[in-house]
Parts: C-alpha cells; sequence; structure tokens
C-alpha cells in the first residue's frame, strides 16, 4: 500500500449540514471535540458558516441566510431557493464520500437533506444534531424521522423519554453546549460593558432579544419598541440593550429608531453574556435563547409570532403546555409567555415590568431559574464530547464496514 493509499484508510470523513447561526455554533464545537480525538484523520466537508469554517469546514457555496427561515409562509415564499440549496448540499455529501453525515437543527433545510442522501447512500450513517420539537407540536414527525435518522443527540434532558413514548428514532441526551461554558459565565466580568455602553447604574437593564432569523425579527421589532414605550408610561426607563448576531443587525438598527429610548446593539458571545449578566429582565423572542437566558439566571417574558395566515394550523398543531424551553426543563410554567395577538405591547409589559424591581413576580422566577443548571446536567465531560463519542462510533462502525 503506497503512503497516499495508506492515509486515505486512516481518514475519517465527516459531512456536516447547519442551516442557521446556532446550528453553526454547535457544529464548530463538535468539530472541536472530534478533532481532539482523531487529529489529522478528520476530513470534513459541509455546509456551515463562520465557527465551521474556522475549524476546518471549507467555505459553503451560499450563505446561511438562504435557508435560515421560520415559519410555513416564510418557508414557501423561499422554497425554491431553499431546494436548490437541498439538493446542491446532497450532490456535494455524495462527492465526499463520507462516513458517516450530521445534520444539525434547522429541520425545514437538513431533513430534507437526509431523507435524500438515505434514498441514494442508504448504508450512511445519518446524525440529528438537535431534535426537532416533536414534544411540542406535530409529533408524528418522530416516527416519520426513523427511516432516515439514526441517532438524535438531544441537548435537552426530556427528549429521550419523548422519542421512545413517540416512536422516533434511539435519542441520547448529550446536554446543551451552555452548560459546558457554566464556569466561565460565572467569573465572566460584565463591568466593562457598562463602562463602553455609558449605561446608568441606577436604571434596571432590559435585555432585548427579537430574534436571530430576519422573519422572527420582523414580527418582533416593533411590538417590542412599544413594549418599551409602555414601561415608560409606567414610570419604568429602562437601560435596553440588545445582543444579535451580524445577519440582522441592519434590521435591527432600522427598527431600534422608533423606540422611546435609546438601545445599545452589540455582538459576539462574550457582550451576549455580559448584557445577559447586567440584565434585571429580558424581552425575548421564544428559541434556544430562552434556555441561554436561564442558564445566565434572567428573568425573562417571552413572546412568539409566526405568518397570521399560519397561526390557526400552528394553534391546532402544537401539543405541548409551553413553547418556552426553560419551561419544558421545569416541568412548569415559570416565565410567562404571549403568542401572536396576546404578545400586544400592553401584555409583555404587563408582564415585564414586576421584573424589575424586587418583586414576588421577580422572586419566583429567581428560584426557578436556580433550579435549571441542576436539570440539565450531564454525567462527565462536555456536551460536545459526548456529541463526538456517538458520531465517532457510528462513522468508524461505517468505515469498518466499507
Amino acid at each position: 500500500m503506497s503512503n497516499a493509499e495508506s492515509a486515505a484508510a486512516e481518514e475519517v470523513r465527516l459531512f456536516l449540514v447547519a442551516g442557521e447561526h446556532s446550528g453553526d455554533a454547535l457544529g464548530a464545537k463538535l468539530i472541536a471535540a472530534l478533532r481532539n480525538r482523531l487529529g489529522d484523520r478528520l476530513r470534513l466537508a459541509g455546509v456551515g458558516g463562520a465557527g465551521m469554517e474556522a475549524e476546518g469546514v471549507f467555505a459553503s457555496d451560499f450563505p446561511m441566510s438562504d435557508v435560515a427561515v421560520m415559519g410555513p409562509l416564510s418557508i414557501l415564499r423561499h422554497l425554491p431557493r431553499i431546494m436548490r440549496r437541498v439538493y446542491a448540499t446532497v450532490d456535494s455529501a455524495l462527492r465526499c464520500d463520507p462516513h458517516a453525515v450530521v445534520i444539525i437543527d434547522s429541520p425545514e433545510f437538513t431533513h430534507p437533506i437526509a431523507k435524500r442522501i438515505r434514498k441514494r447512500r442508504p448504508e450512511i450513517p445519518i446524525i440529528d444534531y438537535v431534535s426537532p420539537s416533536v414534544w411540542a407540536w406535530r409529533p408524528g414527525r418522530a416516527r416519520k424521522m426513523r427511516p432516515y435518522v439514526d441517532h438524535i443527540l438531544g441537548i435537552l434532558p426530556f427528549e429521550p423519554e419523548a422519542h421512545v413514548r413517540l416512536g422516533g428514532p434511539p435519542c441520547s441526551y448529550v446536554g446543551h453546549s451552555l452548560i459546558e461554558r457554566l464556569d466561565w459565565l460565572r467569573e465572566l466580568d460584565a463591568e466593562p460593558l457598562r463602562t463602553r455602553l455609558g449605561l446608568n447604574p441606577a436604571r434596571p437593564v432590559v435585555v432585548v432579544l427579537p430574534g436571530s432569523r430576519s422573519s422572527e425579527v420582523g414580527r418582533l421589532i416593533e411590538p417590542f419598541g412599544d413594549t418599551l414605550r409602555r414601561l415608560i408610561e409606567r414610570g419604568v426607563e429602562p437601560e435596553v440593550v440588545v445582543p444579535c448576531v451580524p445577519h440582522v443587525r441592519a434590521m435591527i438598527e432600522r427598527g431600534r429608531r422608533t423606540w422611546p429610548v435609546p438601545a445599545h446593539i452589540v455582538e459576539g458571545e462574550e457582550d451576549k453574556f455580559r448584557a445577559f449578566k447586567l440584565a434585571s429582565a429580558a424581552l425575548a423572542a421564544s428559541g434556544t435563547v430562552t434556555l441561554e437566558l436561564a442558564l445566565a439566571g434572567v428573568p425573562m417574558v417571552v413572546a412568539y409570532r409566526v405568518d397570521p395566515i399560519a397561526a390557526p394550523f400552528l394553534r391546532r398543531l402544537i401539543k405541548a403546555p409551553t413553547t418556552v424551553l426553560a419551561n419544558l426543563v421545569l416541568g412548569e410554567n415559570a416565565f410567562p409567555e404571549f403568542h401572536q395577538e396576546k404578545s400586544s405591547p400592553e401584555n409583555l409589559a404587563g408582564a415585564l415590568a414586576p421584573l424589575l424591581s424586587d418583586t414576588p413576580e421577580r422572586r419566583a422566577q429567581l428560584a426557578a431559574l436556580a433550579r435549571v443548571p441542576d436539570l440539565m446536567h450531564i454525567e462527565s465531560g462536555s456536551p460536545s464530547e459526548a456529541a463526538a463519542d456517538i458520531v465517532l462510533d457510528y462513522a468508524l462502525k461505517s468505515k469498518s464496514r466499507a
């Protein structure tokens, strides 16, 4: 065997697909953990963003913003473009001839890819990192995933039981990526951000999080601004910090011009969590960020809006008692949420105002927040390492059969 043939025999080839910023961050951490185990034997290809590219996945042929859409009508409007990206990604995956494929979140984009890879190359194992919200709505999806997903890496502790109950693929709880950063978060000094932004220490800080997708921001930026106006009418004038990802910054910049108070926009993980540490409370779009806020100990009010035409269908499909991840982890609705027309500025301000001072509502949320880290605990190692072990097990078994 030549040196080139020997090197090829030692390679472990993986194809990873992420469709939005949060998935890119998970993918980057997973790659780092895999490289710790495989070193130079690891060969990567796939679709991702800046984080995965920095860890060795070649730059994608298209930006993630092309496929990072949310809600049935948004998906329908962009369906031709999304499907072009799906077919291009499938072709790229098959050219790579991977020992395993990892799809990361964004099921509207990643699951059509997985189905097509399974149809054309059924021997390639497919691992899904982050379960679709089958426990919240459309539970029949769990059983439908079995033919094309070999294993799910769950980031919420109740997900393995949910997939057993719903007939889904095998699922392992690997932990949420933030729990490996809890020590870092506790030690993070937030005061440099307060100084840099010139925040008045006598005023409460409200972190406003209208979403990481343009569709979310478009629906929430105006009512969130009106919520701040209602707070001022109640005699509360907060300092406002808006952590955001780069691809929605321009939308937020435009939207905040009509807000009644200055809003400081920050980017990057460190400044986001510094803002969380400074915050008295958060006004947030429903999503992963609610779990980040919970692990950071920030009281919150949550809003969720989808296309008005799609809303009646979603109401019939949603089966969970809450859409807030932190509530689901706790098993109780500790953090108020408002959907569609109920997410009015009056309702949001009415729930947010008591969280900005020492009130029974604030104390109740703080008590609930204190329970979240223990509920998210994993036995050993980090979430990225636990996920890497499962991915590597499938890849090596696939390689041995080749």
